[in-house]
């Protein structure tokens, strides 16, 4: 069916910009070509202190970070977990991994020693890199993680390597040959169409391809070298890791680390630093579209934004434009693609804030009706299924995974319903998949259930995504108690267990959890009776 489908070209949309081309480099040589020659322009700034990373200090860091690591033992394949909030030398640790043919396995900072542990063991982690503060989960994981070699650490702490001292090895890293188009540079983790958190293996070409197709579209306004960015999305993120690490610093532009979100601090940032290009999410449009000490900041340096991670509405995306004067456009992707496929046009009477946008120049798309297989027309509502070369190489160790999700002919299957209208933007409506948007952030119902199946007071228990006006979605659990037992004990016992973004939000007991003969959670059951409850 699928080569079926593939030969009916007339179904396949690409974009209306010629493909462009992509040169055969590693990440840091094409994202720092220019940093050199850039000198003392701010390249990274910490927001609260203000301390900053010159771009001449940035090469000149990642230069020496490369020698160090190398002197203690990484080398080509080696991979080094990244567990931090936002910091200016996060970009130095994760441009001199990657020039040495290293690859980062991104973590989320608020991770519990457990979560923490799972992913560096999955990815065969050899080095761990941290900040003081999280010193302690980071030694409780490391005792569960045969593979790693050595902690190290952003500034000083009892049992890690301080990072600062990788930079006293001198200036001379050893060259490394590195394949683009095979050697992986980025591992972070998604948890796909279904099912838990699983490693997306990230090349050096897949990146370079996802920043060459951006420039490609002359219609976009896009961050250049006169700009200034605001950093809270975190870097562990495909979209912080493409936005700042890469497109941003490929472009020259200034950008302000948050270590966290903290809407106040948030708003004081933008006045201070004169932040031009804000980089959201729907939670973060709709605060800063509503909340009342919004007023109080004066804004009117950001002339545009751009809103990804999950789809924002039109009255929210009305309402902030109204609020700020500041244009929104939406991107479309996932961590699979390396972050965009579909960036909306900025072109005057081509903005169209709800949807997620037009197709980047070398990919292309098609919308299948999940029933048949078959690619429908424009306007038509399927699953959106994208190709093109920012398509990652696979799930790390997840064979069957990876050929869930991308077939024979190429096309990666998203998992979202949407449908592209007939000037080729793309909107998106529902989700095949199962995965909760909290916030942006992906919660998998499964890695919550097994969890819930271990409290000795629940029998059964399924995991659903409740619609949730400030967050986009919440996890709500329904559950099949053994013995009476308050909610609030069992959120409590899970809140223990994750990090906060995966908390469940609300429970509600039933008799049994539906499921298909052959013992499948029946979600979108449940899901219908969701939305029916929050419609009435």
């Amino acid at each position: 069916m699928v080569a079926e489908l593939v030969h009916s070209t007339e179904r396949i949309i690409h974009s209306t910009f010629p493909d462009v081309d992509i040169p055969e480099i590693s990440l840091p040589e094409f994202v720092l070509a220019q940093a050199a020659e850039r000198g003392d322009k701010a390249a990274l700034i910490e927001g609260a202190t203000g301390r900053t990373l010159t771009y001449a200090d940035l090469v000149a860091m990642v230069r020496r970070a490369a020698a160090g690591l190398a002197a203690h033992g990484m080398a080509k394949g080696d991979v080094l977990g990244v567990y931090s909030p936002n910091v200016p030398e996060y970009a130095v640790a994760f441009h001199a991994t990657a020039s040495l043919g290293g690859i980062s396995t991104t973590v989320n900072p608020l991770y519990t020693s457990r979560e923490l542990a799972q992913q560096l063991n999955d990815a065969k982690a050899n080095y761990l890199l941290t900040v003081p503060m999280f010193m302690s989960n980071a030694l409780e994981a490391a005792r569960q993680v045969p593979t790693l070699r050595e902690i190290l650490v952003f500034g000083e702490a009892e049992g890690a390597t301080p990072f600062a001292s990788l930079l006293e090895h001198g200036d001379q890293p050893p060259k490394v040959t590195i394949d683009p188009r095979t050697d992986l540079v980025a591992l972070p983790y998604s948890s796909g169409t279904t099912g838990l958190p699983k490693g997306v293996m990230l090349t050096h070409h897949n990146l370079v391809a996802e920043l060459c197709m951006a420039d490609g579209r002359p219609d976009l306004v896009f961050p250049g070298e006169h700009d200034t960015l605001l950093a809270f999305l975190p870097y562990f993120h495909i979209y912080g890791i493409m936005m700042f690490l890469s497109f941003g610093l490929r472009h020259g532009a200034t950008i302000v680390n948050m270590p966290r979100f903290d809407l106040e601090q948030y708003l004081e940032h933008i006045q201070r630093y004169g932040v031009t290009y804000l980089h959201l999410v729907p939670p973060i449009v709709i605060a800063l579209s509503k909340h009342p000490i919004v007023d109080k900041y004066d804004l009117s340096t950001a002339k545009w934004a751009l809103s990804a991670a999950a789809p924002l509405g039109g009255p929210a995306a009305e309402a902030f434009t109204n609020r700020l004067g500041t244009q929104l456009v939406q991107a479309y992707g996932m961590t699979e693609v390396s972050g965009a496929t579909h960036v909306g046009s900025c072109l005057p009477g081509q903005l169209k804030p709800t949807s997620g946008g037009r197709l980047l120049p070398n990919a292309e798309c098609l919308v299948v009706d999940p029933a048949t297989g078959q690619a429908v027309d424009r306007e038509q509502q399927g699953e959106i299924w994208v190709r093109g070369p920012l398509v990652m190489q696979g799930y790390l160790g997840r064979p069957e995974a990876t050929a869930a999700t991308i077939d024979a002919e190429g096309w990666l299957h998203t998992g979202d319903v949407g449908y592209v209208d007939a000037d080729g933007d793309v909107f998106i409506v529902d989700r095949v998949k199962e995965l909760i948007k909290y916030k942006g952030l992906q919660v998998a119902p499964a890695e919550l259930e097994a969890i819930l199946l271990g409290h000795p007071a629940v029998a059964d228990a399924a995991v659903i995504p409740s619609p949730d006006e400030e967050a986009g979605e919440v996890p709500k659990a329904f559950v099949v108690l053994k013995t009476p037992t308050a909610p609030e004990e069992i959120m409590n016992f899970v809140a223990a267990k994750v990090a906060p973004h995966k908390k469940i939000r609300l429970l509600e007991t039933i008799d049994v959890i539906p499921k298909s003969a052959t013992g499948k959670i029946l979600r979108r059951v449940l899901i219908e009776q969701e939305r029916e409850k929050v419609r009435s």
